[in-house]
């Protein structure tokens, strides 16, 4: 699907904020309400927009520690990597998984409510798992810019 000026401008404002109205949102792209619909539509059918969520403040919500933990498996291959990713769906905890680059596989991003939580998490849940050779965890101290939006 070609992206025009247009559609880059819903998709912008829709990225500040997914609850705007279509008729607003017809007015800050210029279009009438029922092309920018359409429009929208075409979006979410092509897969451009993925979903829509609300973004809770980790803090406020009750999750005081975050941490990006590194993994690094023992063994490779379709398998343990399969069942890798199966265990770490199942673990709430658990809003990233990236296959990275670089001494470890996967780069997790976690949410636990504190330290005690985090380390049952390590102890009964990452670490138990049989592929996991090794964590690697920096918790985070302060964040100075977190974005959502991609530049369109």
């Amino acid at each position: 699907m070609q992206i025009d000026r247009t559609d880059k401008g819903i998709l912008s404002e829709l990225q500040s904020n997914a609850r705007i109205t279509n008729t607003e949102l017809a007015k800050r792209v210029n279009l009438s309400p029922s092309s920018t619909l359409e429009r929208v539509k075409k979006l979410e059918a092509s897969g451009i927009i993925q979903q829509y969520v609300t973004l809770l403040n980790t803090k406020k919500a009750g999750y005081t520690c975050i941490t990006f933990v590194e993994v690094t498996l023992a063994r490779h291959g379709e398998t343990p990597v399969k069942n890798f990713f199966k265990s770490i769906t199942d673990m709430d905890e658990v809003l990233e998984c990236h296959h990275i680059t670089g001494e470890g596989d996967f780069l997790l991003k976690i949410a636990t409510r504190d330290i005690p939580h985090y380390d049952e998490l390590i102890l009964h849940g990452l670490s138990a798992l049989s592929n996991v050779q090794h964590l690697k965890t920096s918790v985070i101290l302060s964040t100075f810019k977190h974005q959502t939006q991609l530049p369109i």
